[in-house]
């Protein structure tokens, strides 16, 4: 009989080296889906308005130049991407997307889109979520003449899924004119709990197509962009409608991730509550480096909220001191704020873990 000393010593061996030969493989697959917060130009390859393929977008992106991010630089895909020692994933209507580049995962996400089909139809051509699903659908199908069927399992249940969903349904369409079709049909209460209604039908779909780790993202605080600010705010002053729009779909989204996770039996979903981790920089800027959370680094009119960023807008000479790049977008250091929150942050923001302990739980 072995003593209990060393039976513990070749469990603790045993532990590294399964711990060991699982980190040092290649970094798990990562699947995008979404709007513009992820989409990492997908939108390049549409006839649709929704873009940010003209400079100054990626002014601060390795390349300088712009990449179909709405963005100054990186956005949270290409950031969590780093985290887990990958490259970033390539936008899937890009034409290098083929071979053991299929391996690393695919960004299926369009600006413009929202759970909703009827969000963002003013922006024409864009990926609706329905057609992000089928994409993904036929990308397993392009990675199975690959690798295997098998192995394509494999290597969807053990990737990262994030999706971003929400923000659109609102400003695009609930909030989209004084007098829309979908503000007639509900308040703003009912809206919301149909679209989180809507969007629980989209995470059991991830679900049945293979996904076993989905983060999700709520919404952030739509009434304290610099949009909202220069179209709806009293004094500066968060816009109270949006805010309260916010205010509504983190928590429901929390409580029907919950649901979700108890009725699967396991903690597929992780819920990110984008409006605590925003609110932080945006109420203290100044305790995160910004010298505003007000002002987007780049627009026109007040609080460079109007319209859209272009080459003759407005644009700060350093990015990095501002939360806002765009009139909806974060900055580059904001996006890594947000990122940080998204791997170390406590239960305030991350329900039911965050993603350090995912990457821990998932490596044993």
């Amino acid at each position: 009989m072995p003593s209990p000393f060393f039976a513990t010593i070749f469990l603790l061996v045993l532990f590294i080296g399964t711990f060991v030969s699982c980190t040092e493989g290649a970094p798990r697959a990562f699947f995008v889906f979404g709007d513009s917060l992820v989409d990492n130009g997908n939108n390049n390859y549409l006839l649709t308005s929704a873009r940010a393929d003209s400079p100054p977008y990626g002014i601060d992106y390795p390349t300088h130049r712009p990449t179909g991010r709405f963005s100054n630089g990186f956005n949270i895909p290409d950031l969590i991407s780093q985290e887990l020692g990958a490259e970033s994933t390539l936008p899937y209507l890009d034409p290098e997307l083929t071979g053991d580049k299929l391996l690393v995962g695919a960004n299926f996400a369009s600006a413009g889109i929202g759970i909703l089909n009827d969000t963002g139809i003013q922006f024409a051509n864009i990926i609706r979520i329905s057609t992000q699903l089928q994409n993904f659908e036929q990308y397993q199908a392009r990675v199975s003449a690959l690798i295997g069927e098998e192995q394509t399992e494999r290597l969807v249940n053990g990737a990262l899924v994030l999706i971003t969903l929400g923000g659109n349904d609102y400003v695009n369409n609930y909030f989209f004119t004084p007098v829309s079709a979908r503000r007639l049909q509900y308040n703003l209460q009912d809206f919301s709990v149909y679209i989180i209604s809507e969007y629980r039908k989209i995470l059991m779909r991830l679900y049945d197509l293979g996904a076993r780790r989905v983060l999700v993202t709520g919404s952030g605080p739509l009434g304290c962009v610099p949009s909202s600010l220069a179209s709806r705010s009293v004094n500066g002053e968060c816009a109270e409608e949006p805010q309260r729009a916010s205010a509504i779909f983190n928590p429901l989204l929390v409580q029907m991730i919950q649901g979700l996770n108890q009725e699967l039996g396991s903690d597929i979903f992780v819920a990110a509550n984008a409006m605590e981790m925003q609110t932080d920089f945006i109420k203290n800027p100044q305790a995160f480096g910004f010298v505003t959370s007000k002002i987007a680094c780049c627009g026109q009119g007040p609080y460079n909220g109007i319209g859209i960023c272009t080459a003759s807008s407005n644009l700060c000479p350093n990015r990095d001191l501002y939360a806002f790049w765009d009139p909806f977008h974060p900055s580059e250091r904001a996006n890594k704020i947000i990122v940080q929150t998204l791997f170390t942050g406590s239960d305030k923001y991350m329900t039911p873990m965050n993603l350090s302990t995912i990457m821990a739980i998932d490596s044993l």
